[in-house]
């Protein structure tokens, strides 16, 4: 198990690459990415200071929700099944990954359903990746527009995942995109719309999104060390 020192030491050290990064002491959160982390490992970030978490797979959530810490902030950041969207409800705090209307549809619906408001952010597939999901840039002020009319939802930014890149410098063109489009959706106060919060960047790259007006980086390998995906479910 991970020795909560070691973990600590990783999250004073992020904080401060963040800050040197960004120039915001605080103004960079750390999304603690806690897939195939058991849920005592997870619970040693809050130790350490992290108050947010990232899950990626809802069955892997509810099955260590019970022994994860309370005062966790929990974010579902991975793709989601509208299946499983039901089981979200009162559990999850946000869901970064709202990327097609039927999506947002059920959102609203099991929102409504259970007398909530469910804070999303938007992703945008920024590089145009197929194997990603993601709203196309030009698509995304429609969407967005469509969704404001959704009232269980309530979209709070977006949220970016870069192509992977040995050199970091190699994406810094789409973090400013997304910086960018960020910037222009905020400033036309879309109603029903709000432009807070810019989830982008992740371990390997997370000093360049800082730098180019991240809100938020998602770290996994960065805090937790390399991952063992032969025990994931």
């Amino acid at each position: 198990m991970l020795e909560r020192d070691v973990l600590i030491g990783r999250v004073r050290e992020y904080r401060e690459k963040l800050y040197e990064a960004s120039g915001r002491w605080g103004g960079v959160k750390i999304c603690a990415v806690t897939k195939t982390m058991d849920a005592d490992t997870a619970n040693l970030a809050y130790e350490a200071g992290i108050d947010l978490i990232g899950e990626n797979r809802v069955q892997e959530l509810m099955e260590k929700l019970p022994a994860l810490n309370p005062n966790y902030e929990i974010h579902l950041i991975g793709q989601l099944q509208t299946n499983k969207v039901k089981y979200l409800m009162g559990h999850a705090d946000m869901i970064q990954s709202l990327n097609r209307d039927s999506l947002a549809q059920e959102i609203h619906r099991q929102a409504v359903k259970a007398g909530l408001v469910m804070p999303v952010l938007v992703q945008v597939n920024i590089a145009r990746e197929p194997q990603k999901g993601g709203i196309d840039e030009e698509e995304l002020l429609p969407f967005l527009r469509r969704t404001a009319e959704l009232n269980g939802l309530r979209v709070k930014g977006l949220m970016a995942i870069m192509p992977q890149a040995d050199d970091p410098e190699s994406v810094r063109p789409y973090f400013k995109r997304m910086r960018d489009l960020f910037e222009r959706l905020r400033d036309q106060a879309i109603p029903g719309i709000e432009m807070t919060e810019l989830s982008m960047g992740m371990s390997h790259d997370c000093l360049v999104a800082a730098q180019e007006g991240a809100t938020m980086v998602r770290l996994g390998s960065a805090l937790f060390g390399k991952r063992d995906y032969s025990t994931a479910k």
